[in-house]
């Protein structure tokens, strides 16, 4: 390429304006945004997010001007970003982008409310600031390619450059600034799939280092601290250690004119996202044909290869977060229960035998076509044997809660109800003060706390 991606992509969030983006743009991320303060609620009281607030308590302030999501309270920009980056995480309900196979919001929001309620800057600059982190760390996640996906947990790495950008946004940092805050986020970027063999905890730690890491790079850069001008593309760049098929073409695609924010799905059952498209299918099968559990045999998902590598190591789940990245579980939880969302996860899903005994009866084996378009589109199909020896298939081309077939404003103000209630974060009329302060947040100057908790 002639041009320094690196370098276009900081001169893009440099001059991004709240007048240069369409209005359908800032009303989507105002959907995105209330989508995010529901699942930053529903990690409340979750063993990582307990853990990170103890972090907070023994190395941070104790007050700040920095809103705590969970669990109320104030603390420092970067320890707030950490803690609610965490929390953002636990519900796996947060959205995520196809293409680039990234959750933005968890990585996102929490860096840019952090930092502009420590800033005290206004609500249109949280609105473009989040639509600069989520323009970037798309393209980051695309560049990255199938290849990255594969060992590194896009959230985590691609996450990391977007929360710089999105907090150098509101820094007000200039071009050669916010290219320096990316190149130090690059350098800090990680996060490995490795742990969901263990049902380890590290993929709240992913969201919550990539949202504080993110943060951290903007401010030191804002201080005069330089990072790598080339972090992206360059010979011992993110590419070169983390990528076997990078196209740096991907970064620039279109850099202003198309929005990558409003391609962004909303996740609609409570698991990893690559279950969707397979639990659709199956609910949509079993529904016309009038079918129960009980009459299913065995249940064959056809699936992409992404689904394989994250969904094939875990077997035999033994927690409920890593129930939520077992396709057996989930279909489990969509034929005995009909959903697979907060609450079938926390009651049935370990603890129902005929939740259990599904499980067993379902494989994923890789389709073609599903692959091929994968993962610009995720496509869901199954393959049902019932008892009586029938062959039922069922397929759904665009899952609940993708452009296509989204969510409306009820619906997302319903899911954030649920999702806020569900630890008990927020009373159903606080969560939706906060909705509505959200709805209007470009009138807010400066930002506000979004919960205003009852004592």
């Amino acid at each position: 390429m002639d041009v320094e991606a690196t370098r276009a992509l900081a001169e893009f969030v440099a001059g991004l304006h709240y007048e240069h983006i369409p209005a359908h743009v800032i009303e989507k991320t105002k959907d995105l945004m209330v989508d995010w303060l529901g699942s930053c609620l529903a990690g409340k009281g979750a063993r990582p997010v307990i853990a990170f607030e103890r972090l907070a308590a023994t190395m941070g302030p104790n007050t700040g001007r920095a809103e705590v999501i969970p669990s109320g309270g104030t603390t420092s920009a970067l320890f707030a970003a950490l803690i609610n980056g965490a929390s953002s995480h636990v519900a796996e309900q947060d959205d995520v982008h196809n293409g680039s196979v990234f959750h933005p919001a968890a990585v996102v929001f929490p860096a840019v409310l952090a930092a502009a309620q420590s800033e005290r800057t206004s609500g249109r600059d949280v609105l473009v600031a989040a639509i600069a982190g989520y323009e970037v760390g798309i393209r980051v996640g695309e560049f990255l390619g199938r290849s990255h996906y594969k060992i590194f947990h896009t959230t985590g790495t691609a996450g990391t450059v977007a929360a710089a950008a999105a907090v150098s946004r509101v820094l007000g940092l200039d071009a050669s600034q916010t290219q320096h805050a990316m190149g130090s986020a690059g350098t800090q970027a990680a996060g490995l799939w490795e742990f969901l063999r263990d049902a380890a905890d590290s993929k709240q730690l992913h969201t919550a280092k990539a949202a504080a890491d993110g943060l951290l790079a903007a401010y030191l850069a804002r201080d005069g601290v330089t990072g790598a001008r080339r972090i992206l593309e360059g010979n011992q760049g993110m590419a070169a250690g983390m990528s076997s098929d990078a196209d740096a073409s991907k970064l620039v695609d279109r850099l202003g004119t198309r929005w990558a924010t409003v391609e962004t799905s909303f996740k609609w059952h409570a698991s990893c996202r690559h279950t969707h498209p397979a639990a659709d299918a199956l609910q949509s099968l079993m529904l016309r044909e009038g079918l129960q559990a009980s009459e299913i045999t065995r249940v064959t998902a056809r699936v992409h290869q992404g689904a394989i590598d994250v969904l094939g190591a875990v077997t035999n789940p033994t927690s409920v977060h890593q129930a939520k990245f077992s396709m057996g579980t989930v279909l489990g939880l969509i034929a005995v229960h009909g959903a697979a969302g907060l609450d079938e996860f926390e009651n049935q899903a370990l603890a129902d035998e005929r939740v259990r005994s599904f499980r067993d009866r379902v494989s994923m084996v890789l389709d073609d076509e599903i692959d091929g378009e994968y993962p610009n589109r995720w496509i869901g199909k199954v393959v049902v044997e019932t008892t009586d020896g029938r062959i039922l298939s069922g397929r759904v081309d665009v899952p609940k809660g993708d452009p296509g077939n989204s969510l409306s404003r009820a619906e997302l103000v319903a899911k954030a109800l649920k999702l806020g209630a569900f630890g008990g974060a927020a009373t159903a009329e606080e969560t939706r003060a906060a909705i509505e302060r959200v709805w209007s947040l470009e009138t807010e100057n400066p930002i506000a706390m979004l919960l205003r908790r009852s004592q």
